[in-house]
């Protein structure tokens, strides 16, 4: 049980750090509820659909770099370092962008917005994946699953605070690459690649 809890524990931060941008765009789809948006339900039903479809496609890569030897998975840990690098860079120019999301109405429309908005997760699950085996990984999709229900409960809250909006759309745009990069660092140095 405890072998249990320390995967799902070690789950949570990959969905955190690669869905913090999603939040943002949760968030904002929950204040088009009622003004031409989805409903709450389409909301919820298409985050559910888009992160499986994620969650799907990572683990069908991962799944094909079976015969690779792990130490050399660790080179996808350049794919999260390279976003976040690169993300940092656009930082300095750009603000938050939720194009597109007034335009977003029924399920698969939010689906399709999580789906692309979702590069980065895939470039942090299929190494987590691959170098974490059948069982850690099944425990990481209920992690995940959970914590897709988690997001929308807090973006449901959070659409009509929009201080806190805000202030996560400020420091998210340094804050989230960041990460990206420790997540990067994290999986190079978990794949002995270094060693």
């Amino acid at each position: 049980m405890t072998h249990f809890l320390a995967t799902a524990v070690s789950g949570v931060w990959p969905f955190v750090v690669t869905n913090v941008d999603d939040l943002v765009l949760l968030t904002t789809l929950f204040v088009t509820v009622g003004r031409g948006g989805p409903t709450n339900g389409q909301i919820v039903s298409g985050q559910y659909l888009g992160i499986t479809a994620l969650v799907a496609a990572s683990l069908a890569v991962a799944t094909g770099l079976a015969a690779v030897p792990n130490r050399w998975i660790g080179l996808l840990g350049l794919v999260p370092m390279v976003l976040g690098v690169r993300a940092l860079l656009l930082a300095r120019r750009s603000g938050p962008e939720a194009e597109g999301v007034a335009a977003v109405t029924g399920a698969v429309g939010v689906a399709a917005l999580t789906v692309a908005d979702g590069a980065d997760n895939v470039s942090v699950y299929i190494p987590l994946f691959r170098q974490a085996g059948p069982s850690a990984t099944a425990t990481y999709a209920v992690v995940f699953a959970v914590l897709v229900g988690v997001w929308c409960l807090a973006a449901h809250g959070l659409a009509h605070r929009t201080a806190l909006v805000d202030l996560v759309e400020r420091t998210g745009h340094w804050l989230v690459p960041v990460l990206y990069i420790a997540i990067g660092v994290r999986i190079i140095v978990g794949s002995g690649l270094l060693d």
